[in-house]
């Protein structure tokens, strides 16, 4: 006769037990604590977007014209030198006006969502 010996082995694995963790919290429906969470981590960082995408555009485009005007004086120095001059103080000027814009921007966006933001922290806080 045989017998056969049925045996269970278990080995436990704690990077294995949080990556379940992380897949089921995807698939788990958010509760209210966690979806008033989201809220405010996404209303915070839509506070200085606006603000970071007007600034890097006026940024880049201004550091273009100053590039533009800088080539105009040293390549064609002949015939463009003093518009070249011209040329790049505007490109400096938007340079310099872009973190101003930056800050302006921003501030408008933080007055504006800052009454959301209050709420959301005090009835987190609660």
């Amino acid at each position: 006769m045989d017998e056969k010996k049925e045996t269970f082995t278990y080995t436990y694995s704690a990077s294995q037990q949080e990556e379940i963790k992380r897949i089921r919290e995807k698939y788990a429906p958010p509760t209210q604590t966690e979806n008033k969470m989201e809220r405010l981590r996404k209303l915070d960082k839509d506070v200085t977007k606006p603000g970071s995408i007007v600034a890097l555009i006026v940024g880049i485009i201004s550091t273009l014209v100053m590039g533009f005007g800088m080539c105009c004086t040293m390549v064609w120095s002949e015939t463009l030198f003093v518009p070249g001059i011209v040329i790049g103080v505007i490109g400096i000027l938007g340079v310099c006006v872009s973190y101003p814009l930056y800050n302006r921007i921003t501030k408008k966006q933080r007055d504006k969502l800052a009454p959301e933001i209050m709420r959301l922290t005090d009835e987190l806080m609660k």
